[in-house]
């Protein structure tokens, strides 16, 4: 076999210590950007929708920038997503922090349409260096 067939069937490895804290970090970042954008898009409208996905995309892209590869955009839309699907629950008081609104709605599935966007649009890491494409 080839030295550049290799590369295209690899185990899955363990990530570093670093790479695992960084993964967690981007999660931390995600979680507290979707607290924020939900507070600041009610606040502002329609600014502070455009702050807000602005914001989460920012999150997204400079993840998948920091780590070089999709799975830092996707730890931030984790923690994003799970900040944003808490906060839309309803309290045993009655308390809400999403209204049943346009911007609230435009808020969480424009949300979730950057977090695809910039998980699908990142860079993927390359093994080595080197092109994976057949005869390069």
């Amino acid at each position: 076999m080839s030295d550049r067939h290799s590369m295209l069937a690899q185990p899955l490895r363990r990530p570093s210590a670093g790479r695992f804290a960084a993964y967690l970090g981007l999660f931390v970042l995600g979680l507290v950007v979707g607290a924020a954008g939900s507070l600041v898009q009610a606040a502002w409208f329609p600014g502070g929708l455009l702050l807000a996905l602005v914001g989460a995309a920012g999150a997204f892209v400079g993840g998948a920038w920091l780590t070089g590869g999709r799975a830092g955009a996707v730890a931030g839309a984790a923690g994003w997503m799970l900040s944003v699907i808490l906060l839309t629950a309803s309290r045993p008081e009655g308390d809400f922090l999403f209204a049943a609104g346009v911007g609230s709605y435009a808020y969480l599935l424009g949300g979730m349409a950057v977090a695809v966007i910039c998980a699908t649009l990142a860079p993927a890491p390359r093994a080595g260096g080197r092109s994976v494409r057949l005869g390069e």
